[in-house]
């Protein structure tokens, strides 16, 4: 039997299992829908308790990848639900290909345009200052999971000189510029699809639709970046990481 106790940066032993489990799901061993192993089995097969088995299949069951079924057995969903965390800026590629899946993106509409009145607003420019708007999909296994127009100050970037690397990660191309984003401010809320949204989300009309709008701002306090973002809640779920009260000064509910 492996031990069970944590040594330096070993990580903890139900993590270990945890990513091989997932690796398992992920390349198709265990296939969607297939019940999983039961505790002994998966036991045997990694050399640790039933309770280690039991905290990882814990942890693949909130992150998507399982479900359990009352009577009958744990199974391996047909799509594991993406979380995305709202406590860390990152590149969405970046992370859907992290969780396993084949992520892509796809440009909808790229072009230099006058900042409209809430635009202008938003990024602190002046009325009717050129602006480069970027539309596009994300996807994660060829189905939509993020419709995203993003909006930057065209004296950062270029529309038809930077066309390929907006086509990548938007905060590696602000870094290269000299305005890496030091932190984001988000509003989320809900919000309905329309025909368009539905068209681009593959979803039905009507359905209630993840939205956040982000500005992002850099080391200098310059807001480099204002987005509005849908998702798809059938594949991206959206979180927020609450701190204890204990961990800010004067903190408390009544």
């Amino acid at each position: 039997m492996i031990s069970t106790t944590r040594s330096g940066a070993r990580p903890l032993l139900a993590d270990v299992v945890r990513d091989g489990l997932r690796r398992a799901v992920i390349t198709g061993r265990y296939g969607s829908g297939s019940k999983l192993p039961n505790e002994d089995a998966l036991g045997a097969e990694f050399n640790v308790s039933r309770a280690t088995i039991r905290e990882a299949v814990r942890g693949l069951v909130e992150e998507g990848y399982l479900a359990r079924r009352q009577g009958s057995g744990t199974y391996v969903t047909l799509r594991p639900l993406l979380r995305n965390s709202l406590d860390t800026n990152f590149s969405y590629t970046s992370y859907l290909e992290s969780t396993g899946v084949r992520a892509g993106r796809r440009i909808l509409g790229l072009r230099t345009i006058p900042a409209s009145p809430t635009v202008a607003e938003q990024l602190r420019l002046e009325a009717d200052r050129p602006v480069v708007e970027l539309r596009r999909v994300r996807t994660s296994d060829d189905r939509p999971a993020v419709f995203s127009i993003d909006h930057l100050p065209a004296d950062i970037v270029e529309a038809d000189r930077d066309q390929e690397a907006l086509g990548g990660s938007i905060y590696a191309l602000l870094a290269a510029r000299g305005h890496a984003v030091q932190h984001g401010e988000a509003v989320v809320a809900p919000a309905r699809a329309d025909d368009d949204l539905a068209r681009v989300l593959e979803v039905a009309p009507g359905i209630l639709l993840q939205h956040l709008q982000q500005i992002d701002v850099d080391g200098a306090g310059r807001r480099v970046l204002y987005s509005l973002e849908w998702h798809n809640p059938d594949v991206m779920e959206l979180r927020v990481y609450r701190r204890g009260p204990g961990t800010a000064e004067g903190a408390g509910r009544s």
